[in-house]
């Protein structure tokens, strides 16, 4: 194999499972018929703040409970905190492992929260202002990057 047909081949694989928090916020603007976001952190995580229409299901419990939260044929995609953490990695393992489509959410809930999306948790729903690191400065949340 070519070292081109192989970086094709890498390239291909990561856009076939894996996702961006602005991609994610647009399914769920979109109301994707079939789109199931996944938290797969733990309940004080979850407690503190989450993407708002998001199903808590920490990784550990995805075996035994996947079934009766998210709809066989479903289109799944996991988040934990962010960057630092494989959580995200291992629930997708796990859904893969029960035959469900997965992604995961690259950047985490971290990105969701810097790109300025909103997050709801036990007080309401809030955001932050959208970091210049990862949104144009001066944009609205989620602007698009140009890429």
């Amino acid at each position: 194999m070519s070292r081109m047909t192989s970086a094709i081949e890498h390239f291909s694989n990561r856009l076939r499972f894996e996702t961006d928090v602005s991609d994610v916020q647009q399914e769920l603007a979109t109301g994707k018929a079939g789109f199931v976001l996944v938290d797969t952190r733990n309940v004080a995580s979850w407690d503190q703040g989450r993407i708002a229409g998001a199903i808590h299901l920490p990784t550990r419990e995805i075996a035994g409970r996947a079934a009766e939260l998210v709809p066989a044929g479903s289109a799944v995609v996991t988040y934990c905190w962010g960057p630092g953490c494989n959580g995200a990695t291992k629930a997708a393992l796990a859904f893969a492992t029960l035959g469900y489509e997965v992604k995961e959410m690259i950047g985490g809930y971290e990105y969701w929260v810097r790109e300025g999306f909103p997050v709801s948790d036990g007080k309401g729903e809030w955001s932050r202002p959208a970091d210049e690191l990862t949104t144009p400065i001066g944009a609205r949340a989620g602007a698009a990057c140009g890429c």
